[in-house]
């Protein structure tokens, strides 16, 4: 299971690399027009549009590039068909799908549907086309069906799948949400233990999008809270209004990015360079526009003990905060532009005593992380894989990856005996027939580090980080000798 997951974490990181940037362009246009969000600044629109024509879209980020990682071959007809199942589900769970299906008006459908596209049906229909793709690829239809077998055959059954999940959904997606929507309105009796618990469940919810549903309890007016309207119209009680939000500035401006630089200081030797790219970039987006989503998703299927640490981290900040009666407000999310904005309103109590909260919190964040980490060996970013490099002529250029993927190709035993090939950052992760026709010595002679049996059937062949154009020069010989 553990493995799974961590696949699923290491699928995450091509759409993940690229939220960062959306999310500091949207902070910035936020910056820029912090009340209008574009309809005053025509650069402001530019930006936020941009950033937010990414983060808007994580879920179909999700699920096309979860389908493209869990494939056995990594090809573009498992993306496609995880495009497919996203498309299915969230068009036949829609609002307006719903209301026909129930024969009622849209106003009438559980508010439930209105949150269907999220984070967690993306990776879902990502891992069912991934599935459907292992499963189904290579299957070959009668002559009268020629036509729709092997890769063709993978979006179909996908889109079949994707009915029967969506009838499930249909009958349990209202009553979890409707379920946590009660449960959030029980918490909020509980005072500054109530804001805790709301903050631990927002943050284990996140890779269900059915935070949601204790977000519109706290934070709007399902409940009668309603703790960002109220904040920011100055209509509350000064040190109680905004208590469900103040303590997730600490966490999202110092909180996380101390967990970033945890996870790069324990990263591999050699992949440090690697693992800053992303954990500097989501550790800015956190700390300046408070999206948080790029570095979350980044271990939160990595090393899953250690979301549930953050998770309640993030709990015990909140709890703080409101006890304290410490209070800042957000319009966007819990970041450093927020905080500036919101720190002048009538309603903000002491806000700058979150940042002496937030400098502890860092403390305690990379303490904690740095030593799990190290501890329990978990896999965050940097740590999946060791990183071997090979150094030597034969892997610096696009005619040494062909000549090196041909002799690695034929040293494997060909496709005679090669079933599958895939790669991690390091790795070609091969299967093979009968492991007796591999020639370890004639791989070795490519150069390459290292290779590694790890079961009857099983070799991985140690690269190093161009270990992707080596694979997709593997993948050509397949077809071409298909």
């Amino acid at each position: 299971m553990m493995k799974y997951l961590q696949n699923i974490g290491r699928s995450l990181m091509l759409p993940v690399a690229v939220l960062p940037a959306a999310a500091i362009l949207m902070g910035i246009g936020y910056w820029i027009d912090p009340s209008g969000w574009g309809a005053d600044n025509a650069l402001a629109a530019f930006l936020i549009k941009a950033g937010s024509s990414i983060i808007d879209n994580m879920a179909f980020l999700f699920a096309v590039g979860v389908a493209l990682g869990m494939s056995k071959d990594r090809d573009g007809s498992a993306a496609l068909s995880g495009l497919v199942a996203f498309l299915v589900v969230t068009t036949i769970l829609s609002t307006d799908s719903v209301a026909m299906l129930q024969g009622t008006e849209p106003e009438n459908v559980n508010a439930a549907f209105e949150k269907i596209n999220n984070q967690f049906i993306g990776i879902l229909s990502g891992l069912i086309a991934a599935i459907m793709y292992n499963r189904f690829s290579h299957v070959q239809l009668p002559d009268a069906l020629a036509f729709f077998s092997g890769k063709r055959l993978v979006p179909i059954m996908t889109a079949v799948s994707m009915l029967a999940i969506s009838g499930i959904l249909f009958f349990i997606w209202p009553v979890i949400f409707s379920g946590l929507v009660s449960f959030g309105t029980a918490i909020s009796k509980l005072d500054f233990i109530g804001a805790g618990l709301y903050g631990f469940f927002n943050r284990l919810l996140i890779p269900t999008g059915l935070h949601h549903a204790l977000n519109s309890v706290f934070w709007f007016d399902v409940a009668g809270i309603n703790d960002i309207g109220n904040f920011w119209a100055g209509t509350g009680e000064k040190g109680v209004t905004g208590m469900y939000q103040a303590g997730f500035f600490p966490v999202m401006m110092f909180g996380l990015p101390a967990a970033a630089l945890a996870m790069y200081h324990t990263a591999k030797t050699k992949r440090k360079k690697q693992a800053a790219s992303l954990l500097l970039a989501a550790g800015f987006a956190s700390f300046f526009t408070g999206v948080t989503e790029p570095l979350e998703f980044s271990f939160m299927f990595l090393a899953p003990a250690l979301y549930v640490v953050h998770a309640a981290l993030t709990g015990l900040s909140l709890a703080a905060a409101a006890f304290f009666h410490w209070t800042a407000g957000f319009g966007f999310s819990a970041g450093f532009v927020d905080f500036v904005l919101s720190s002048r309103l009538p309603l903000a109590n002491m806000p700058y005593m979150l940042l002496l909260q937030g400098l502890i919190v860092a403390v305690i964040y990379y303490v904690l992380f740095r030593t799990l980490i190290v501890k329990f060996n978990l896999k965050t970013p940097g740590r999946e894989e060791e990183q071997l490099q090979a150094d030597g002529p034969s892997l610096n250029s696009g005619s040494r990856f062909e000549h090196t993927a041909a002799v690695i190709y034929d040293g494997l035993g060909g496709g005679a005996n090669v079933i599958s090939v895939d790669n991690c950052v390091t790795r070609l992760r091969v299967e093979v027939r009968d492991m007796e026709s591999v020639d370890q010595e004639k791989i070795k002679s490519t150069g390459v580090p290292g290779i590694h049996i790890v079961g009857p059937h099983s070799i991985q062949v140690i690269v190093g980080t161009n270990v992707q154009f080596v694979a997709d020069e593997i993948a050509r010989l397949r077809k071409k000798h298909a």
